[in-house]
């Protein structure tokens, strides 16, 4: 990636639990060349994790009082800008819908999604005045959006006309090497985990957008036939804890809460097994920008069943299944795909086919150029 202009990458929103855009920022810094021409800011307790990651990469540790959302915000506004500046880089990548305003070199923005438009109802009233007005402001003000689907550019189009002329579409990938079948042993440690020898798994933060109380409600409607051919069947809730209030609830009053696991979020290298292991990947999202966990659970050869919504076909293709987010309608596509045998052998061949045509790779070199081509018309200026 010798083209590559100066870039300060800005990971201070990366929390300690690394979610979608965590994965997404250190998938991208694992696969930048070690050339002094990308440097990292991250605040002071991701620095060494991101350090291991990028060995060759530059990382700077932000002041320590920048945990704190706010004043995280007011130091990317005032302190971010200094610090490219004396950093001497030419470009900033936002990886995370904010950005500079006053940056005073290109900013290249990356919007995950526009779910704050297409379901405000999924979000806190908080989230959705803030992340509409950063989106509407980093679509006009900013060099180059970077969007992870076709789907995602689609309906910033469809809410806001006039304003994608500078998006482009960068899929994210999966590590293959990480996101594998599991052996026996992956799978025996799945197992110990769980309590059982057979489990539906959802993978994701517990939020309102994903749906998580339909699932719950759907496995204790499913009917016996299902427990007739996996008497010990758990539904396995791998993610960290988000704001979905209502979920606690859900738990409680199913006639099978004794059967479901929260398994609270999961380490990386543990994921393989829960993820391929399942009986079925049950992904009920009301809407993704892309939808990694899809993407993970099919590496692993796993029977995927999600949602049409927004990009997650885009994602799955013909290699997952999918339903209507309801409870009633995912107890049935449950149903039939946990009892249909042939499907559960074919799906996961298909699923790790698909998976195999994304890449991190592809991912960190259309960056670049999105980058290059940043930098190139600003020194034309």
């Amino acid at each position: 990636m010798n083209s590559l202009p100066i870039v300060l990458l800005d990971a201070t929103a990366i929390p300690a639990e690394v979610g979608g855009v965590g994965r997404y920022v250190e998938e991208l810094l694992a696969r930048y060349d070690s050339d002094g021409r990308i440097v990292v800011v991250a605040q002071a307790a991701s620095v060494e994790r991101l350090k291991s990651i990028a060995p060759g990469v530059t990382v700077v540790a932000a002041p320590a009082r920048i945990s704190s959302r706010p004043l995280r915000m007011l130091w990317e506004q005032f302190a971010l800008p200094r610090l490219a500046k004396r950093l001497g880089a030419t470009l900033i990548h936002s990886p995370h819908y904010t950005m500079p305003v006053f940056a005073g070199l290109p900013v290249v923005v990356t919007l995950h999604d526009a779910t704050f438009f297409s379901d405000p109802e999924v979000h806190s009233r908080g989230k959705r005045v803030f992340f509409r007005a950063w989106t509407r402001y980093s679509l006009k003000h900013a060099a180059a959006i970077i969007v992870p689907s076709a789907a995602t550019r689609d309906e910033l189009a469809r809410y806001l006309p006039g304003s994608t002329a500078r998006v482009v579409v960068i899929h994210h990938g999966v590590d293959l090497d990480q996101f594998h079948v599991p052996t026996p042993a992956e799978r025996g440690a799945a197992a110990e985990l769980v309590g059982a020898a057979h489990w539906i798994a959802f993978l994701g933060t517990l939020e309102p957008r994903k749906n998580v109380g339909s699932l719950v409600r759907a496995f204790g409607d499913l009917g016996d036939e299902v427990f007739e051919r996996f008497p010990d069947l758990r539904l396995v809730l791998a993610g960290a804890k988000g704001w979905d209030t209502s979920l606690a609830s859900a738990i409680a009053d199913s006639p099978r809460a004794d059967r479901i696991v929260q398994a609270g979020y999961v380490p990386r290298e543990a994921l393989t097994g829960i993820l391929g292991g399942s009986v079925l990947v049950c992904y009920p999202s009301l809407g993704e920008g892309f939808g990694l966990p899809v993407l993970e659970a099919m590496a692993c050869g796993a029977s995927v069943l999600t949602t049409r919504r927004l990009a997650l076909p885009e994602v799955g293709g013909d290699a997952a299944r999918y339903s209507e987010p309801d409870e009633k309608s995912l107890a049935a596509a449950i149903t039939a795909l946990a009892l249909d045998e042939n499907e559960r052998r074919t799906l996961p061949v298909l699923a790790r086919e698909r998976a195999e045509t994304f890449s991190w790779n592809a991912t960190a070199d259309a960056h670049a150029e999105v980058f290059a081509s940043v930098a190139m018309r600003d020194t034309k200026r």
